[in-house]
């Protein structure tokens, strides 16, 4: 791969892009953007990036590198690359995939960092390309490449072409765990037969379109009648004999799912034998009987749940429970925090350094460990891709007399804050401990600004395995962002101090 030369499609000057004075805002931002090109092509990310998906992309189709694929593989780079700008510039802003098609339209910034403000014909990217986008990469390559990156700006010589007036050290390292929201609603045992009941409907309807058709009610009657007892159901708990009333309503609910679920499965095998004579492909059938099947294989398990909780009076298990009808992957997180006592999603870890940098994550599927069951994999995890570390700095969520243990037998200073309040102000005394709990404080900041400025409140993409790659993404647009914005405030310093 790395003999073949790739010549990028030509793009003017960032001179050469209209500037808009007086909007301080905007010109920190535009800077920080020039910067993070800067470092994006000098540090050679990108190349590797490019690089380790195009060998991937030739190895699943199983290509030999000839003259002959040459053009395909210039062709191939540029789109790559594009994507991959594509995703940073995106994540950067926070925008989903039709604000950010429509920002990238109109943003002669954003067209030249995405390298489509060429000196011909320009074409931005829709929505539905933005979201290929972000699933092209695969995240095992994309998580190594940013931590080897990392490594490399340890390096004084590649910190300072960074712009960095000291390299970055990983010595110092502050841990913290918290929890990424599902993008579902609250999850009512009694509204998870109208989300089934919808999208039963939704299906038939779309079935219907393609002049498949059985006896039925008109789907949108038994929309409304589903409604209605939604309706009736949130009103009557005030009323004194709301039990009784709410138990009658969900078995006139029971009753509705029922016979929708009938009507699915008529038309799901009506779509199946005669699919032929629709305007569809049979990809195109496989996805509406999917979307079917999916409710149909959780529908009497959240009748049951309903039945159990609301009728029975019956408690089950939070590994037991369905959360969602689409996202299966998501648990109970017991959190006792102050106004938000539980949340439902997946547990999140992220390291960081001095710097703020992020220096390793990981997100569960599973229901998360504890938090002090994660810090001897993870200082472990730390220690082979980037050397000896000095100290580790947590909440008191960390500390166990095992992890202290630990610590003290890897020979690092242990900052792991004590869950009893009489050693915690015995530790305060010390001046490296109190130093490094005070600095801790802004890992809590940083999470609040991963998640609210780069992951998104909530995380739209669906299916454990494409939030993993969102994460990933939002990690390495947030890296590039902080090394950016701490490059051009040593830059402003020494010109200052020459000055």
């Amino acid at each position: 791969m790395e003999n073949i030369p790739f010549q990028l499609e030509l793009r003017p000057e960032i001179s050469a892009i209209p500037n808009i004075y007086g909007a301080s805002d905007y010109q920190e931002f535009r800077e920080i953007l020039i910067k993070m090109d800067h470092m994006l092509q000098n540090s050679h990310l990108e190349r590797r990036l490019l690089d380790q998906e195009l060998t991937q992309w030739l190895a699943d189709a199983e290509r030999e590198i000839t003259s002959s694929t040459g053009k395909q593989l210039a062709f191939q780079y540029k789109v790559l690359r594009y994507a991959l700008r594509c995703n940073i510039a995106r994540h950067l802003t926070g925008e989903s995939f039709r604000k950010f098609s429509i920002r990238l339209a109109d943003s002669n910034l954003f067209q030249w960092f995405t390298g489509i403000s060429g000196f011909e014909h320009r074409k931005a990217a829709s929505k539905s390309a933005l979201e290929r986008y972000d699933k092209r990469f695969d995240t095992v390559m994309v998580d190594k490449e940013i931590k080897d990156w990392l490594v490399t700006l340890s390096d004084p010589k590649t910190a300072e072409s960074m712009g960095l007036a000291e390299p970055l050290s990983f010595s110092s390292t502050f841990m913290d765990s918290t929890c990424v929201k599902a993008n579902i609603h609250f999850p009512v045992d009694w509204v998870l037969l109208r989300d089934a009941t919808r999208s039963l409907l939704s299906a038939i309807k779309t079935i219907r379109k393609q002049g498949l058709k059985h006896r039925i009610i008109e789907p949108a009657v038994l929309m409304r009648h589903m409604n209605q007892w939604c309706i009736e159901m949130t009103h009557v708990r005030r009323r004194k004999d709301s039990k009784q009333k709410r138990k009658a309503i969900l078995r006139q609910m029971k009753t509705l799912s029922h016979c929708i679920e009938k009507h699915a499965r008529r038309y799901k095998a009506m779509l199946q034998n005669r699919w032929s004579e629709t305007d569809w492909t049979e990809v195109q059938t496989q996805q509406v009987i999917c979307r079917i099947d999916n409710i149909l294989n959780q529908l009497p398990a959240a009748i049951k749940q309903a039945h159990e909780r609301m009728i029975g009076e019956r408690p089950i298990k939070n590994s037991d429970k369905i959360l969602s009808l689409y996202e299966p992957d998501i648990h109970v997180l017991v959190r006792g925090k102050a106004g938000n006592e539980v949340e439902f999603g997946q547990g999140l870890l992220l390291c960081e350094q001095a710097n703020g940098v992020i220096v390793d994550w990981k997100l569960f599927k599973e229901q998360p460990p504890s938090d002090s069951r994660l810090l001897q994999e993870t200082v472990i995890r730390l220690e082979k891709q980037y050397g000896a570390i000095d100290s580790v700095c947590t909440d008191r969520g960390f500390h166990s007399q095992q992890n202290e243990a630990f610590l003290k037998e890897h020979h690092i200073y242990n900052a792991l804050c004590p869950r009893n309040p009489k050693q915690l102000q015995v530790r305060l005394k010390e001046p490296k401990f109190l130093a490094l709990q005070t600095r801790r404080g802004q890992t809590e900041a940083r999470i609040g600004v991963f998640k609210n400025a780069f992951l998104g409140r909530p995380l739209r993409s669906k299916g454990f395995l494409h939030k993993q790659l969102s994460v990933t993404w939002c990690v390495l647009t947030h890296n590039l962002w902080v090394i950016a914005r701490k490059a051009l405030a040593d830059e402003r310093a020494a010109l200052e101090k020459v000055a």
